[in-house]
């Protein structure tokens, strides 16, 4: 599984043009992950302010490199858009972090919650009896 943040910060949110332009690529980059499902977007959410965040799960780390080079797909143009206007200016900043998770180290509990997160892009296992504890849980 691998976990991935992205997401933007308006620095200069007043620079309005500049912050929507950047700001418009991942509803692009979310339609077409969520028209076609064999890239292997598992799952995401997103936050909304100064600071934005995209939570995302994904079958693996090939999936997530493979998306973000295909030139047919939404992202790599944005990327190069951005790099070309943006890099530098100090206008917008954009950030992301990836990390790999082997599924045997995964614990998803949630309690009083709908599905959300690692729940909602996997599976969602209900606390009780015989998973009350996360040793139980993780089989150990």
């Amino acid at each position: 599984m691998t976990v991935f943040l992205i997401g933007m910060r308006a620095n200069r949110w007043w620079k309005v043009p500049a912050v929507m332009r950047t700001a418009v690529a991942m509803p692009r980059m979310l339609i077409h992950l969520e028209r076609h499902p064999e890239v292997g977007l598992l799952g995401h959410h997103q936050w909304f302010g100064r600071t934005t965040m995209l939570l995302s799960y994904w079958q693996s780390p090939e999936h997530l490199q493979r998306f973000a080079a295909d030139t047919e797909a939404p992202h790599l143009g944005a990327w190069r858009d951005f790099m070309r206007r943006m890099s530098g200016t100090g206008d917008v900043g954009v950030w992301h972090e990836t990390y790999q998770v082997p599924t045997s180290s995964l614990e998803v509990v949630y309690n009083g919650m709908p599905r959300f997160g690692l729940a909602r892009a996997t599976e969602h296992v209900e606390v009780g009896p015989g998973t009350a504890t996360a040793s139980q849980r993780l089989g150990r």
